[in-house]
């Protein structure tokens, strides 16, 4: 297993988002690693968690990553943010990701969530994808 390729991965699935047309028409430049705590825009999208585990087979290393792609805003009702978290699934589905190390060999949506957050009118969308990389 490499768990080498993981911070090339974030890199380029920020900037898949970020530079998204669909993304920038929903949330703008609003797309973050992690939220600055000076800053509390009323919808944007930020990478979350992660999940990896061994994928090597006899050609080489390999990982599959769950990641989390979430989509947060404080308007009441969810369409603002299923619509945001539609571009942001559209942006990472099948994309061909270039990475400074290893290569994406599949990168899916694998499920989402939609919650409310606390008892403000604040929403959560988290979408789950998984990407099947290879170390060479």
């Amino acid at each position: 297993m490499s768990y080498g390729m993981s911070q090339a991965l974030q890199e380029a699935v920020y900037r898949q988002l970020y530079e998204h047309p669909g993304v920038q028409a929903m949330v703008g430049e609003h797309v973050y690693d992690t939220v600055p705590a000076f800053i509390q825009p009323g919808l944007y999208v930020v990478l979350g968690s992660e999940k990896v585990r061994d994928a090597s087979d006899a050609d080489g290393a390999g990982s599959i990553h769950e990641l989390t792609v979430s989509v947060l805003t404080d308007a009441a009702g969810f369409s603002q943010a299923k619509r945001a978290a539609g571009a942001a699934s559209d942006a990472l589905h099948d994309a061909e990701l270039t990475l400074t190390r290893g290569r994406v060999l599949a990168l899916r949506f694998h499920k989402a969530t939609a919650a409310r957050v606390g008892s403000a009118d604040r929403r959560r969308i988290d979408l789950i994808f998984h990407a099947r990389l290879s170390d060479d």
